[in-house]
């Protein structure tokens, strides 16, 4: 052990497994009464909440850890622990050379189960002295990275692991744990397996008292120091730095920044080193292009905080989604607590469709399966063993490979419930250890990716725009230097003057706005949606539920309220009752539910009590402080009506003293669930309950009379058959859900003749036994609609949306559910679904659009449904709540989960969690799905328009100006660009959504993004900017008479007192000066009235219809009048300060009014492109597209002839000379870097040679045998592959924010 203390080493355990010379062993002194007994867990067969009266006595227990049992019943070998026949004693005494462990590893001493690997030595480095653990994080993990046998043998099984983490397998950790004062050696932990433990001693509460997983200030001070807790660290958040970055490290920003510095460079120089004419002041030309550097640094400093404000909210986003709520025993008591806060030690509940949030050792449980593709490849369903059976069976010497009592994080509960250890979680677990390696990249959408293309196609043509421009400049250029008497510096600054233009017209073409747009608007979306009860896990599914056309919802919980309560029934086939229900007729009596209840026998009441309380999931817990039953709604509706007629105690108190011999988890596709119990008598008892028309159809006897005793069986006529069929249909018109239930007795367990489970002889199959059964009574349960479902509904219609019912429900309760909804109407096709599964393709495509409930249905049903729907062109939403709702949660378009409801399977195989499982919040989706794609429809609209006005105008005036200057400058131009790529994104993207957002029907799925209407307002709009700003420029001269004001008569005030040729040359002077001034006015006003189009033209695009309200809803986004606002703000500082900067001269309040009133009309022109038919509007387009077509082509062939061999030349060229140069860097770079590894490798081996350290120069040298880069875990590379083809959860293991 290293001298300081860090390294703690596996301890020795003073226990042998392989002494078969010997007849003795260190667990003989296991004897029936001081045995496993004393320190088992009860089996928890149902999540039970333990209590002090229910440990005490004779615990409900599983046949598989039925520890104490002394019936004389068949049992195992494995499970038979105590038994007090002689075939126990004569093993513990026989040679174990007959009987010894056959699992792998097996032959390893306990030091070299748990030697740390070289990868993970840090694991095992724990400071012993400042622990009060036995383990070091890296021995937990020997356990299963893999499943080791051996190394959980070596931890001393079970028990030490539970002395060792110092945790209780009954109670769980306290909730009033800090820091733990007493410290547990190693040996200490795996040597307590031979002491006794009673199970009086362990810390438990009594029933009645309330425990809440309170707030303790320190809470698991010590758990957390050494294990950790359950959160993965978060990904390394992009620093604003790096943002920053990211938006300067554009090339066309690179490149003008070089040529902006470059025109500093000139500019200082003319305005320093050299000396000015006569008569002219100092030059300004550097302050072109510091300005321009100052617009680039804005811009970039704008685009990158905008990108953190975007990284933060996503962190938030993905910080919510991740989280959930898992049940755990704390104090004895099951609560609810975050995925995050659980911790080593603690004791977690299993059930079917949960997906497990951290590593463990199964404590008990029945029929425990899990699903470990995502984590292990492993694609077959892994049988569970608890752990103390294994442990068992270690000490017999009859342990195999076979026995799995690993629970790992990541994983499936497929069936079974049970409790289990944990061990591992975080990072140190074996799932994190793979997220870890997987941390991804927020995704982009479908819509993100379109317009990523369509920026780059703009780009493109901007780009060709802006290089035709720079060489018609360039050749005019050229070819006025011979006759330019200007200085070199006057010449190179003419130059740079026009490849900044050019340059700048390409930053203001590439609308790189566009994606960004698309994020902005699902940023703010998703943080909207989540305060409506939707948590978005997958962006993409925001867009496409904009433009969903049918719904399949799910009845329970989404349409109705899942408060369930038993509100009608019939107790056999005689005694009806009902609360609040008129159901009485001439032929029957119904009687009030304590009257009814009252006139049972007690052996009837017992038998409705067993079926109620035992065979059930449900468990006592609390929610929001307050006492409750947890678990399936139809069950704690079961529960609650028990406690209030039937005088049942606590539900811990009712199991007590039962013995559940097996356990059938309810299954959606039997629509039922079943427990065999050990009767005192020692027969065996089936209990059933289910849907009740399946119910029925498998029951043949009924009790002859529910009120006498004893009671007695006689066959269910057919009249009586009918009158029970007669109730259920009553019940199911009026929307009540009907729950049957059955029993039946055998004399032994499995029954004679009965096909059992392949890797379980003990145990029969279902089917075998679930027949010929004794029917007990039904129950009816209402469960209303939620407010507003019908409303919800209704819209949904009205914006083009179908919705139909998918339920499991008989066909009845269905349609009566569906027409209080109005998803039923007199045409719509209501089916079962056994018959619709039945249909060829041909049929069911036939019957769809007809079809508004399926009743009866499956998962599998559910599925076939939503795949022909996309098959006939859907686009398809559909919720779920169940485990196997996952393929079809995955093959619809939009997959959504039910956040109370649901399980983590279905959770995690969906795209959005609906977080009150109501269908209103489907609505609201909906609702922001289609402002997110209208939100990007707007700014597409308005970008476009700005770039095509834009860039023809730069490039016109550039073209006709004399001294080929744009009228818009560099700095105008990138102050533009600031308005189009951000400030116009953050306006147009947060308009939330209006319930007119679904009077219009959704879009299809092929539809362009650029609609007929759009491009009628884009080129209209076009059309009257470009006119506006031509008269403006070409004819504004005149028609504003400033060629009047620079007459010489109206300047020859200024040189009154000059003569002769002072006079003429001050007079050329003047008017020179004058004239320069007038064009520089003109020039503002264009850009004034340009800028000012847009902020108007801003309104126009907040509608993409004909209606002409534009103002509508304006004052509530906060956003878009504040960053309108800014726009104005800053166009009128620039104007009055902006100067030399921005190339402009102030205006008076005349040059003000021509400006606006020239910009304003652009409100009244969007009226009139309106009016326009959008008919009319796509035929004039398509005559437009055919007369290009017609001409472009031919241009296109000839160009295409006339370059082609210059491309096929300059490919030889580049291939020819680059080539090479390429494969000698990708050869000799790689040597270079090998070569200087090895000669460090080789100085720090001779370094540690001559220091004496010979440890570390071996490790050195093995290094030159290594792998340089660790491949990855099995588990990572097969994960993808198995299973439902589903992702490893990303709410099991969680980043946190």
């Amino acid at each position: 052990m290293d001298p300081n203390g860090l390294l703690a080493p596996p301890a020795p355990i003073h226990t042998t497994f392989h002494q078969s010379d010997s007849p003795h062993t260190d667990f003989e002194d296991l004897t029936p009464s001081s045995s496993l007994t004393d320190h088992s867990p009860p089996s928890l067969q149902v999540p039970a909440s333990p209590t002090a009266k229910s440990l005490g006595g004779d615990t409900l227990r599983s046949r598989a850890d039925s520890f104490n049992s002394t019936a004389d019943t068949s049992r195992s070998r494995a499970n038979s622990f105590n038994s007090r026949a002689e075939t126990a004693r004569s093993r513990g005494n026989s040679d174990l050379a007959t009987l010894r462990s056959r699992f792998e590893g097996d032959e390893l001493t306990p030091e070299e189960a748990l030697r740390p690997d070289k990868t993970n030595e840090k694991d095992f480095e724990i400071d012993i002295y400042n622990c009060p653990f036995a383990y070091s994080p890296g021995q937990l993990n020997k356990i299963l990275n893999p499943k080791s046998l051996a190394a959980y043998r070596a931890l001393g099984g079970i028990y030490g692991l539970e002395r060792g983490l110092h945790t209780d397998l009954i109670a769980g950790l306290s909730v009033d744990e800090t820091s733990i004062p007493e410290r547990v050696s190693f040996e200490e932990a795996t040597s307590c397996t031979r002491s006794k433990k009673a199970l009086d001693a362990s810390p438990i509460l009594a029933q009645d008292v309330i425990v809440t997983d309170h707030e303790v200030k320190g809470q698991f001070h010590d758990r957390k120091r050494i294990y950790k807790d359950n959160r993965l660290p978060a990904k390394k958040a992009i620093s604003i730095w790096r943002l920053f970055w990211n938006a300067y490290n554009d090339r066309v920003l690179l490149i003008l920044t070089a040529a902006a510095l470059i025109s500093l460079a000139l500019g200082v120089y003319e305005a320093v080193g050299q000396n000015p004419e006569p008569g002219e002041g100092q030059s300004l030309d550097w302050v072109e292009g510091l300005a321009i550097m100052v617009a680039i640094i804005i811009v970039v400093l704008v685009t990158g905080l905008n990108d953190y404000r975007r990284e933060k909210q996503f962190s938030a986003l993905n910080a919510r989604k991740d989280d959930r709520q898992v049940k755990a025993i704390r104090s004895g008591k099951s609560v609810m607590i975050s995925v995050y806060d659980v911790m080593v030690g603690d004791i977690l509940h299993l059930e079917s469709g949960d997906s497990i949030p951290a590593d463990g050792i199964l404590v008990g449980g029945h029929g425990i399966r899990c699903d470990e593709s995502s984590a292990t490849g492993e694609s077959d369903a892994m049988k569970k063993t608890g752990g103390p059976e294994v442990w068992q069976r270690m000490i017999e010497g009859t342990a195999t490979s076979k026995l799995d009592p690993f629970i790992i994080s990541g994983s499936k509960v497929l069936e079974g419930v049970g409790t289990y250890l944990v061990t591992s979680v975080g990072v140190n677990s074996s799932f994190g250890k793979i997220m870890m390696g997987l941390q991804a990249e927020n995704e982009e959408t479908p819509l993100q990716a379109k317009l990523a293309k369509m920026a780059n196609w703009i780009g493109y043509l901007g780009t060709s725009a802006a290089g035709l421009l720079f060489f018609i400049l360039l050749f005019r250029f050229l070819a006025s230097l011979s006759g330019n008497t200007d200085s070199p510096a006057k010449k190179g600054q003419i130059f740079l003057d026009i490849l900044i233009v050019a340059i700048t017209i390409i930053v203001v073409a590439v609308p790189e706005g566009l994606p960004v747009a698309v994020t902005l608007a699902l940023s703010f979306a998703t943080k909207k949606m989540y305060k409506e009860n939707n948590l978005v896990r997958h962006l993409r599914a925001c867009e496409t539920m904009g433009n969903a056309t049918t719904i399949c919802s799910d009845k329970t919980g989404t349409l109705t309220q899942n408060k369930m309560t038993v509100v009608a029934g019939l107790l056999g086939t005689e005694i009806n009752f009902a609360r609040d229900f008129d159901l009485s007729d001439e032929e029957k009596t119904v009687l009030p539910l304590a009257t009814a209840f009252g006139k049972l026998s007690s052996t009837a009441r017992g038998l409705l009590l067993q079926s109620v309380a035992i065979n059930s999931t449900a468990f006592e817990g609390e929610e929001e402080g307050k006492a409750t039953y947890i678990g399936s709604k139809t069950e704690t509706a079961l529960l609650t009506m028990a406690k209030e007629f039937l005088g049942m105690g606590p539900v811990a108190e009712e199991r007590a003293g039962v013995e559940v011999v097996q356990l059938f988890p309810f299954d959606s596709d039997r629509k039922c669930m079943g427990v065999v119990i050990r009767l005192g008598s020692g027969t065996y008892r089936l209990l059933v309950k289910g849907a009740a028309e399946i119910m029925l159809e498998h029951a043949t006897k009924e009790l002859a009379n529910v009120s006498g005793e004893p009671l007695e069986l006689t066959e269910l006529s057919e009249e009586a058959s009918m009158k029970v069929s007669a109730n259920i249909e009553d019940f199911a018109t009026q929307s009540l859900r009907t729950i049957a239930m059955l029993f039946k007795d055998f004399q032994q367990w499995p029954p004679a003749g009965v096909e059992t489970l392949e890797e379980d002889g003990s145990m029969a199959k279902f089917e075998g036994v679930f027949q010929d059964m004794v029917f007990l009574g039904v129950v009816g349960i209402q469960d209303p609609l939620r407010d507003g479902v019908a409303h919800s509904v209704k819209r949904c219609q009205d914006a083009g949306v179908v919705v139909r019912m998918v339920t499991g429900d008989n066909i009845t309760t269905a349609s009566a559910i569906a027409r209080q909804c109005g998803i039923k109407t007199e045409k719509g096709v209501v089916m079962e679904g056994p018959k619709f599964r039945q249909l060829s393709d041909e049929d069911m495509d036939a019957i769809l659009p007809e079809l508004q409930v399926l009743a009866r249905s499956s998962p599998d049903d559910k599925r076939i449904l939503v795949s022909r729907l996309k098959h006939l062109g859907e686009t398809v939403a559909v919720t779920g709540d169940g485990t196997n709702d996952g393929p079809a949660l995955k093959t619809a378009d939009v997959g959504f989960s039910m956040g109370i409801a649901g399980t983590e399977v279905a959770k995690e195989a969906s795209a959005i969690i609906l977080m009150d499982d109501n269908f209103s919040s489907i609505v609201k989706a909906m609702m922001w799905g289609r402002s997110v794609n209208d939100a990007v429809s707007k700014f597409l609209q308005f970008q476009i328009t700005v770039n095509i006005t834009a860039v023809i105008l730069a490039f016109v005036s550039a073209v006709a100006s004399s001294e080929m200057h744009s009228v818009l400058s560099a700095v105008q131009l990138l102050w533009v660009n600031l308005i189009m790529d951000t400030f116009a994104a953050l306006a147009l993207a947060t308009d939330a959504p209006t319930e007119k957002i679904l009077d219009r029907k959704p879009a299809p799925k092929r539809a362009p993004l650029i609609t007929t209407n759009m491009w009628k307002m884009i080129i209209g709009q076009a059309i009257y900017q470009l006119l506006v700003t031509f008269v403006l420029y070409f004819a504004g001269y005149n028609i504003l008479g400033y060629d009047t004001q620079c007459l010489p008569r109206n300047l020859s005030r200024e040189c009154l007192n000059l003569t002769g040729l002072e006079y003429e040359s001050c007079l050329m002077d003047a008017v020179a000066t004058c004239t320069d001034t007038m064009h520089t006015e003109l020039n503002t006003m264009v850009f004034n009235t340009f800028v000012w189009m847009q902020i108007f033209n801003e309104f126009n695009n907040r509608r993409l219809d004909n209606k002409l309200n534009i103002f509508e809803g304006v004052l509530r986004n906060y956003f878009f009048i504040g960053i309108n606002c800014i726009m104005v703000a800053g166009q009128i500082m620039i104007i009055f300060v902006g100067g030399k900067a921005f190339q402009i001269k102030r205006i008076d309040g005349t040059q003000w009014a021509v400006c606006i009133l020239c910009a304003l009309p652009c409100l009244l022109w969007a009226v009139g492109l309106r009016c326009v038919p959008d008919v009319y509007a796509a035929k004039l387009f398509g005559f437009v597209a055919r007369l290009w077509l017609a001409v472009a082509r031919p241009v296109m062939r000839v160009l295409a002839v006339v370059f082609k061999p210059v491309g096929k030349a300059w490919h030889k060229v580049s291939k020819n000379i680059f080539a090479p140069a390429k494969r000698f860097s990708r050869r000799s770079v790689p040597k270079i870097r090998r070569n200087r590894t090895t000669d460090e490798e080789a100085s720090a081996r001779n370094s540690a040679a001559a220091a004496g350290d010979v440890e570390a120069a071996d490790a050195s040298e093995m290094k030159q045998f290594a792998s340089p880069r660790t491949p990855p875990p099995p588990q990572q590379q097969q994960s993808t592959t198995a299973g439902l083809g589903m992702q490893p959860p990303p709410i099991t293991l969680t980043t946190a924010s």
